[in-house]
């Protein structure tokens, strides 16, 4: 199996947000990754290495990539959980960040995680029976900077990846005018999309 991947960034789209292609010497691996990993790989071109989960089903074999421990950990812990797939572990990390998600199920917060797109009243009370005496504290680094955007480009690009997390458009834009609103001029594209994450996990 894949435990980690050393490479060049080949490609991250704004528009399918959770997926990204490594080039390790000419061979470009697919790896989905939750957008809290995706905010620290910087653009296109950088050389950036991931620990790796390997999914393999009948039919498909997937790689799953993250920047910490703490991420993996809480996606293996996650997809062990009855009724969490890979896709919906990677919809509950992209929802909260890692800090945020294990404070939010130590805390029996089922109000955050049913604010996640996908995440039911019955699989967040799963989650936290399942998971809350097994979760350690555990403190996860800030984001490197990024580029400015102009706001017009930032907004369609936040809006078209909320959209694809499975946010309803109406209650996207609105989380989206807020922050861009209160924050003036806005961050690039990564910051500006996890600041709305925020916003709608209030």
């Amino acid at each position: 199996m894949i435990a980690t991947l050393t490479g060049v960034l080949a490609c991250k789209d704004a528009r399918r947000p959770q997926r990204i292609v490594v080039d390790v010497n000419g061979v470009g691996y697919e790896v989905w990754a939750p957008l809290y990993t995706i905010y620290t790989l910087g653009d296109p071109g950088t050389r950036v290495t991931l620990r790796i989960h390997t999914h393999v089903r009948e039919d498909v074999l997937q790689l799953f990539g993250f920047a910490t421990d703490l991420e993996q950990n809480l996606f293996e812990r996650l997809i062990g959980v009855s009724g969490v797939g890979p896709k919906l572990a990677l919809a509950v990390l992209s929802g909260l960040e890692p800090q945020e998600l294990v404070r939010a199920i130590r805390g029996n917060d089922l109000g955050r995680l049913t604010a996640i797109p996908g995440v039911g009243r019955k699989t967040a009370e799963r989650l936290v029976v399942d998971l809350k005496d097994r979760l350690a504290q555990e403190e996860v680094g800030g984001d490197p900077a990024a580029p400015m955007a102009p706001a017009d480009s930032v907004r369609e690009d936040v809006l078209s990846a909320l959209a694809n997390l499975g946010y309803q458009r109406a209650t996207a834009e609105k989380a989206a005018d807020r922050v861009l609103g209160r924050d003036g001029i806005p961050a690039a594209f990564e910051q500006t999309l996890r600041d709305v994450l925020k916003e709608l996990a209030r």
